[in-house]
């Protein structure tokens, strides 16, 4: 597994789509800083930056993007048509797929640590007081883990595409809507505990200085996607699976006689 691992972060190198991952991570923090513009009142400091970063990520933009990535990851394989020849050595296309489904876990803590910069970068050009070592490290460890902990949640979706010849971009939708929903989720205290999106939230402790959260149900729901997304892997068969065992019906003998 540790060496699929890493033959899937060599190929990396080769897919310019990362640049996508980045471009959006940049859309996250000028979203924030256009909202910097409105007279509402706020008063904009470095932490208050990071906080609106953190939720246009787990609301708009990185569910989008990791399932876009990812899944761009998966399907690859298929439109270089380079599956048929994996699949003839002993390795599963479950096997294949869950090392892609760990080098995208790993993209995404990258992509939070992207972000993390790219926060910090546009602070320095918007000249917002309240920037601290301490402050920078705690932005770091924050945005990664939480692009990790969306990951978790969006995880299941990933999955089911994977399985579905041509359904990344059906993903993707699913993951749009899915992260949308956040901001309804967020509405209630017990929902945002339970709601996978806002409970990413939850997990890195946003914004709790005003906001309660119950670190036992975070928790529980990020379990709950790595449950559900082991129940897809094991019971669910792929698009190739299902090509093997539709030609070995096709060739099938007749049956002789009457």
């Amino acid at each position: 597994m540790l060496r699929m691992i890493k033959t899937e972060l060599w190929k990396l190198k080769r897919y310019h789509i990362l640049w996508a991952g980045v471009l959006l991570m940049a859309l996250s923090v000028l979203l924030a800083l256009f909202s910097s513009t409105a007279q509402d009142g706020s008063v904009w400091t470095f932490p208050f930056l990071v906080e609106q970063v953190i939720k246009n990520n787990a609301t708009t933009v990185f569910p989008v993007c990791i399932t876009l990535i990812t899944g761009y990851m998966i399907a690859r394989e298929e439109k270089d048509d380079t599956l048929k020849n994996i699949v003839t050595i002993p390795v599963s296309y479950r096997a294949l797929l869950c090392g892609k489904l760990v080098a995208g876990g790993l993209v995404s803590a990258l992509f939070g640590l992207a972000c993390a910069v790219l926060t910090v970068l546009g602070n320095l050009i918007a000249g917002f007081p309240g920037l601290t070592a301490l402050g920078l490290v705690q932005t770091e460890v924050q945005m990664m883990f939480n692009c990790l902990c969306l990951y978790i949640a969006v995880l299941p979706i990933i999955t089911v595409s994977a399985y579905v010849s041509g359904g990344n971009m059906t993903g993707v939708i699913i993951a749009f809507v899915y992260g949308y929903g956040g901001m309804f989720a967020a509405g209630s205290v017990k929902l945002s505990n339970l709601y996978p999106i806002t409970a990413s939230l939850g997990m890195i402790g946003y914004r709790n200085y005003d906001v309660t959260w119950n670190t036992t149900l975070c928790c529980g729901s990020m379990a709950l996607m790595l449950v559900l997304t082991a129940v897809i892997l094991l019971t669910m068969r792929s698009s190739t699976d299902n090509r093997k065992s539709a030609k070995k019906k096709a060739k099938a003998p007749l049956k002789k006689g009457w």
